[in-house]
């Protein structure tokens, strides 16, 4: 009987462990199991003695070329000894392996693993070093260029509402703000002091959900899936909208994002037009990942993702943010 054709699959973790121990680790046995489905797949490979991160991209979500260039800045920012998860290469020097799934050839890698776990929240002196350790990766990311995505005001606001209309109708009021939003981070994005704005390779997904943290305190960056090129300022929105997503108290909230912001100062300066997009980049990225879970739906976001997540998400998230940052002066109804 032939199988029916399908278009997402998860590769079984049993014989990807024995893939790895025949093309990495000869001498040893892994063991493999699944961590995490979704845009990608991530499994953890385990020895007697360390363990691997293995992650299988989805079909068509990147090109070999694309994974390269994520390989290639990896690489770069631990020869300037930044603390990332990565890439380890086969027996052959190989270190892009295709698989041939059932809906098609999907690329996989394996990394190193990152040490420590991820903590939804934690001190103020830790988001100081974090600060620190984000300003170091952009001193080495500053004009270093990825054959991949540049991050424009097309990728990042007109593309996403396109995707988000085959979810939230444009009669919905939500989707007539987000339009109101759209237009006013349009117009001062596009009036942005490009002099002024630092460029390079940016992470882009920064946030506690992609660095782990020891009980010593080592922070290490992972999953760079995102990056590409674009405005190094962008990292530090992302990264501070995601304070404000985590953390409830308002004074502790701005605690610590000042104190990220010491701990990025205390290795470069912010110019005065960075600090001012900021908020708006913040807005920018809530809608940017909008789009980004409307496009994967099929095989990550449908178990959440409606017209009723959206709503709240609009609402309480990204409305709730921009207001907090009196963007618009009035402009947006």
């Amino acid at each position: 009987m032939a199988h029916f054709p399908v278009t997402n699959s998860n590769l079984s973790p049993y014989h990807l462990g024995l893939f790895i121990q025949e093309h990495y680790l000869p001498s040893q046995k892994v063991s493999c199991e699944i961590l995490k489905t979704g845009i990608s797949d991530t499994y953890l490979a385990v020895t007697e003695d360390c363990k691997y991160i293995f992650r299988v991209y989805s079909l068509g979500w990147r090109t070999e070329s694309e994974i390269a260039e994520e390989l290639r800045l990896l690489f770069h920012l631990r020869d300037h000894h930044i603390h990332v998860s990565f890439p380890i290469a086969d027996q052959n020097e190989r270190l892009i392996h295709s698989f041939q799934a059932p809906e098609g050839s999907r690329f996989g890698v394996l990394f190193s693993y990152a040490e420590g776990e991820k903590l939804l929240n934690y001190a103020p002196e830790t988001h100081y070093r974090i600060g620190t350790m984000m300003a170091e990766m952009h001193l080495a990311a500053q004009n270093f260029t990825l054959n991949r995505v540049t991050y424009t005001e097309k990728e990042l606001l007109i593309d996403p509402l396109e995707k988000l209309k085959r979810f939230l109708s444009d009669e919905t009021d939500e989707m007539q703000y987000l339009k109101s939003v759209q237009q006013y981070l349009l117009e001062e994005l596009g009036n942005a002091d490009q002099s002024q704005l630092r460029k390079g390779a940016v992470h882009l997904d920064l946030w506690f959900d992609n660095l782990n943290i020891t009980n010593e305190g080592k922070i290490t960056f992972f999953d760079f899936d995102f990056c590409g090129n674009g405005w190094l300022c962008l990292d530090m929105a992302y990264y501070i909208l995601q304070i404000h997503g985590t953390e409830r108290d308002p004074e502790e909230c701005q605690l610590k994002v000042d104190r990220f912001l010491e701990g990025y100062e205390s290795v470069v300066s912010v110019s005065a037009e960075e600090k001012r997009l900021i908020p708006m980049l913040g807005v920018t990225l809530y809608i940017f990942y909008l789009g980004i879970q409307s496009e994967r739906y099929d095989n990550w976001s449908n178990v959440f993702l409606n017209q009723v997540y959206l709503k709240r998400f609009i609402n309480l998230l990204l409305k709730k943010y921009f207001d907090h940052h009196k963007l618009g002066h009035g402009q947006i109804q």
